[in-house]
């Protein structure tokens, strides 16, 4: 009987050891939900040079000091989102990332890659226009949190964020040591003490994906003052574009 028991046992560590290396090697395909072709072509497509990758960014095209830069979501066309922007910053220039592996873009997504290629594309714009908005969706918002960190930003929206994709993982996974199998972390809690741009944090009342108390504790590592939430009522994480409120709130405006 204790040989049987003692079988099962093994065979029960096995299983849940080959669940844990399974999960560790599909991890990204998780995360990253690529789009295949993109629904706008933009005013302007350009590319830009990343180590490994060839990276697609949808523009407005607009001289001046003012420019927006917006980070996607784990499964957005960002260029479908080019109407909208372009209604909220009339007078500024509106660049849009393809993460790479995304449509448009070669390569793969990583954390890593994706933040260098953001400040990438933040130099080439600084370059251009001085005083730049950054806006990060969901996932985007873990990338525009670490730029922001790094870069003198004018001003930051974080839309649907979350303290950690780390703490998002853990709850839907809450039999395996997430801290040990996850590569991509978004940490956006470690950087935001750094982040001295005033920031909004955009969230969704009815958010199925990030949960409020995840938003909150993001909200409590910005040094005093930096930082201000609002929550959009009657919208989810991603219906949150739909609400009024919405691009009044990228503005600034907070009627």
């Amino acid at each position: 009987m204790q040989k049987a028991l003692g079988i099962i046992l093994i065979a029960g560590i096995a299983v849940y050891l080959a669940a844990c290396l399974g999960l560790f090697l599909v991890q990204r395909s998780l995360i990253y939900f690529p789009p295949s072709a993109a629904a706008l072509g933009g005013p302007a497509l350009s590319t830009l040079d990343a180590p490994g990758a060839r990276l697609q960014i949808s523009e407005r095209p607009l001289a001046g000091r003012q420019a927006v830069i917006y980070f996607g979501g784990n499964a957005e066309d960002v260029s479908a989102g080019l109407p909208s922007l372009a209604l909220a910053f009339p007078e500024h220039a509106l660049y849009l990332l393809h993460y790479r592996g995304f449509a448009g873009s070669s390569g793969k997504p990583d954390e890593a890659a994706l933040v260098a290629d953001a400040l990438l594309l933040f130099d080439r714009v600084a370059a251009r226009h001085p005083t730049i908005v950054l806006i990060g969706r969901s996932l985007g918002s873990g990338v525009a949190v670490q730029v922001a960190s790094r870069r003198p930003v004018a001003r930051l929206v974080l839309v649907t964020p979350f303290d950690s994709l780390q703490g998002l993982a853990a709850k839907q996974f809450p039999w395996f040591p997430i801290s040990l199998l996850l590569k991509d972390k978004y940490e956006s809690w470690r950087y935001a003490p750094g982040i001295k741009a005033p920031t909004l944090l955009l969230a969704a009342q009815q958010d199925e994906i990030v949960p409020a108390a995840s938003t909150e504790r993001l909200l409590r590592r910005f040094a005093p003052g930096v930082a201000a939430l609002r929550v959009l009522p009657g919208v989810g994480h991603n219906s949150i574009a739909d609400s009024p409120a919405y691009l009044p709130a990228l503005e600034g405006r907070l009627d």
